[in-house]
């Protein structure tokens, strides 16, 4: 079997990787019968002698290989037929300006791999950059607070090393005493969490958060049933009430908005559920937050102040609650929103080798046991010019009725 880890040649271009130069000298250790090519390229953040140097072949033509290995979704022009693809290709929710790409590739009989389908039996990701979205995530928060109040003025993360170097950067800075809040249980909240422990933050329980003032910053990190709360008053402790039935849910979050100066969203929001915080709620006087840090991204959604994803040329923007518009960060009736969508972009080291440790732990393997555990099954989107039967809701959008 052969594997490319092929040139990212989507603009903005994106310097991550599938593998890291070490963790595919462990795939290559790991699996004797695998062999393994690298296409060149200028802008990946591990160079092309990083991978020479320890062994791989550096080539152009990579049409010899069976599997391609990319990030970001692959130009149309650049498919090769009747290979193996695996990148982000922004597809299974339908997103319409992908559908030329999937047709393309059911026209090119390419088998299709989305890295956002590697799931297992209970249907939870088994790879992702999510925690890396935390990481920047939380840091960019802190560094748009200090741009809107004039306190400090980080370095953007895009210019720093690795993940050792942002929380250098973060321990540097005197906080105020503020509350700080984080939403969400999955990667990319305990991303955002790594760095609030490690400045050193206290963080709170929901009883001492909501009734409690300090003389210190604090953190807390709520779940789905501390901001929303059933309809009907009954109180449950059963999460996956809540994932079943989210229309008998209201939001409750606004208890916590009350008191809080700055909001990193870690959270992930399915089709149904109440949204956060709406644009009335952010009029109510006792709406406190100063700064979001919207990781998530869900524009005009569950986050209502979140207009528009940013970018990392220009990550933040004011939003004004009188006239729900968008309006310069730095005014005083503005609340500062931090809401770029490509965030591990910024952190490509430490997210090309974490991404390549969990895909040598779960991906790989399957290609020499016979998928004993479904990992390529659940995975594959298209087969012999086909959308496979788990991927058949799509024929719609291919053919251009939905």
């Amino acid at each position: 079997m052969k594997f490319a880890i092929i040139k990212e040649r989507k603009t903005p271009p994106d310097r991550r990787v599938v593998f890291s130069p070490s963790e595919l000298l462990k795939a290559k250790d790991q699996f004797q019968e695998a062999t393994f090519k690298v296409e060149p390229s200028s802008i990946r953040v591990f160079s092309d002698d990083d991978y020479s140097s320890k062994g791989f072949e550096v080539s152009r033509d990579v049409s010899d290989c069976d599997v391609m290995l990319g990030v970001k979704e692959v130009p149309i022009e650049a498919l090769i037929p009747n290979k193996k693809y695996f990148f982000f290709s922004h597809t299974i929710k339908k997103q319409p300006y992908n559908r030329k790409l999937l047709r393309a590739i059911l026209e090119k009989n390419i088998e299709l791999y989305d890295h956002e389908t590697i799931v297992n039996n209970e249907g939870f990701r088994l790879i992702g950059f999510g925690r890396y979205a935390g990481i920047v995530g939380a840091y960019n928060g802190f560094r748009a607070w200090g741009l809107k109040f004039g306190s400090w003025n980080l370095p953007k993360a895009e210019t720093l090393s690795d993940q050792g170097a942002l929380i250098k950067q973060l321990r540097a800075i005197r906080l105020p005493n503020i509350k700080i809040l984080l939403t969400g249980s999955g990667k990319v909240s305990n991303g955002s969490q790594e760095m609030l422990d490690a400045m050193a933050i206290k963080q709170v329980t929901v009883k001492e958060y909501l009734n409690s003032d300090y003389n210190e910053p604090v953190y807390c990190k709520i779940d789905v049933l501390d901001y929303n709360k059933r309809k009907d008053g009954n109180v449950v402790d059963d999460v996956f009430d809540f994932f079943d039935f989210p229309e008998a849910y209201e939001s409750n979050f606004m208890r916590f908005a009350k008191v809080t100066d700055f909001y990193i969203a870690g959270h992930f929001y399915g089709d149904g559920a109440p949204y956060l915080y709406t644009r009335a709620d952010v009029k109510s006087p006792d709406f406190n937050i100063k700064v979001v840090a919207d990781i998530s991204c869900d524009v005009d959604g569950p986050v209502a102040t979140t207009l528009r994803a940013s970018t990392i040329a220009d990550p933040i923007y004011g939003y004004d609650p009188e006239t729900e518009s968008e309006i310069d960060y730095r005014g005083a009736k503005a609340i500062a929103v931090m809401a770029v969508d490509n965030l591990p972009c910024e952190l490509p080291k430490d997210a090309s080798e974490g991404f390549g440790t969990m895909f040598l732990q779960h991906v790989i393997p399957a290609f020499f046991n016979g998928d004993k555990d479904g990992v390529l099954q659940r995975a594959r989107i298209t087969e012999n010019g086909k959308l496979t039967r788990q991927f058949s809701y799509l024929q719609d959008y291919v053919d251009g009725l939905e």
